[in-house]
């Protein structure tokens, strides 16, 4: 039997940082550490992807300095400069959640560089571990990434930990970082229109854009339902599983996403849900477990939970979908297993041609 290979993993800023991108990737550090991998960890500066000078000049030269088989963060592997990851030595696997030139609110000329720069550097990657095959496919079809080079990872799932206890009036929950591709504000906006039904909502969200969460504040204090709906911010992993619990519906309106944690954690605690049918939104909600609307419509969403709310068979049907493909999901153990073969496969000697024949 092989023994895992001693690899590492480039991460910015602080690893328990409350994102989907950040909670992947602790989970995987900890699963390969688990299936017996030296892994080093590599803390890289957390101004990715939008990295003083001096912060890229410190990553590239830690990166430079490693010789084993080592994953980048996206963050980091589609912003930084493609002449410093040249001088990278070590075997390199690119970790991309979603292109970076795929976020929300980039001004053109913005978007322009992350995408050349994404695309200069994958073609620097021995191999590219992405979450799912929408980022697949993306990658294939605008990034020129050859599909034999990319391994889907897909996010494991907890199981739920407490029994659903269903609030009354129904608890409509979102979660996800206070920031513009999540589309809270469009959340908001639906809401607003469901003034006549009973009903109270919670969304729970690190305030990853401080600007935006300044926003949402202010949008909900002039809304006509201020009183039902909590800004929760950051919450303890307790009071979380406790909300999915009381919750009868999860929501999210999101603009993109490369596969989406919480839709996986909305599955796994039984929760009918109501999104947009963008990026990788319709390969990870179940038909029978959701209902997606176009993006960047919120009538369509008001519509959308009015018929959830309206109708309790309908949501209880939905809800056990929804329990059924979460109880299918893989473990985090999965995961790992994944991300564990490429990295073996990156740290074999690579065979030679056999040497012709002198005459």
């Amino acid at each position: 039997m092989t023994r895992p290979c001693a690899a590492a993993f480039a991460i910015p800023g602080d690893i328990a940082t409350l994102t989907g991108g950040y909670i992947y990737e602790r989970r995987l550090l900890e699963g390969l550490r688990a299936l017996g991998h030296d892994m080093r960890h590599l803390q890289l500066p957390a101004g990715f992807p939008d990295p003083t000078p001096a912060e890229m000049a410190a990553a590239v030269t830690v990166l430079a300095a490693e010789d084993r088989p080592l994953i980048i963060d996206g963050l980091v592997f589609g912003a930084i400069d493609t002449a410093g990851l040249a001088r990278v030595r070590a075997p390199v696997v690119a970790m991309i959640h979603h292109p970076l030139a795929m976020e929300t609110g980039l001004d053109p000329a913005r978007r322009a560089h992350l995408y050349r720069t994404e695309r200069d550097n994958l073609q620097l990657a021995r191999h590219v571990l992405v979450p799912s095959r929408h980022a697949r496919a993306m990658l294939t079809k605008r990034y020129d990434v050859p599909a034999e080079r990319i391994t889907i990872a897909r996010p494991g799932v907890d199981p739920a930990r407490l029994a659903p206890s269903p609030a009354n009036p129904p608890l409509i929950l979102s979660v996800g970082i206070l920031h513009p591709r999540k589309g809270h504000d469009l959340l908001l906006t639906a809401l607003a229109e469901l003034a006549d039904l009973d009903w109270r909502a919670v969304i729970v969200g690190n305030p990853w854009d401080r600007a935006h969460a300044a926003a949402l504040a202010r949008q909900l204090a002039e809304s006509p339902v201020a009183n039902r709906v909590t800004l929760a911010g950051r919450v303890d992993a307790g009071r979380l599983e406790r909300l999915y619990a009381r919750a009868s519906i999860f929501a999210l309106a999101t603009r993109y996403e490369g596969h989406g944690l919480v839709f996986d954690e909305a599955l796994a605690h039984g929760l009918p849900i109501v999104s947009c049918a963008t990026g990788a939104v319709p390969d990870t909600v179940p038909a029978a477990a959701g209902l997606l609307v176009p993006a960047e419509d919120p009538p369509a969403f008001a519509a959308a939970l009015r018929r959830l709310l309206g109708d309790a068979p309908l949501r209880v049907r939905m809800g056990d979908a929804a329990a059924r493909a979460g109880a299918a999901l893989p473990g985090w153990t999965a995961t790992a297993a994944t991300a564990s073969r490429v990295l073996q496969d990156l740290a074999a000697p690579r065979s030679r041609p056999a040497a012709r024949p002198r005459r």
